[in-house]
């Protein structure tokens, strides 16, 4: 599922005002890292991830691993943030932030 140009232009629009739910740093991705980011996932569906790598190379591979192993699209990444969407199984309208922070 990729996304469209018009969807990646409103989840950045979005994501502009949230700030990064989870965290990698040098470590790179753990188990609880993984779980995190699943859980985000599924109660936010669009969140922001700071990925804390000096090298350009290593921060695209965390990032690709992110995508592959939670089944989610890459939306935007700007500097250390990436903006990452998976639609929830069961949307919750008080945890989601497309719905929460929709025009």
């Amino acid at each position: 599922m990729a996304l469209s140009q018009d969807q990646k232009k409103r989840f950045r629009k979005i994501a502009h005002h949230l700030k990064p739910v989870v965290m990698i740093a040098e470590n790179g991705l753990s188990k609880g890292v993984l779980s995190e980011l699943e859980r985000a996932l599924e109660d936010h569906e669009l969140i922001k991830v700071r990925i804390n790598v000096m090298d350009r190379d290593d921060k695209k591979a965390v990032i690709d691993a992110i995508c592959s192993s939670t089944k989610a699209e890459l939306a935007q990444v700007i500097g250390k943030m990436a903006v990452i969407y998976r639609p929830a199984k069961k949307q919750n309208p008080k945890l989601s932030n497309l719905v929460r922070l929709q025009d």
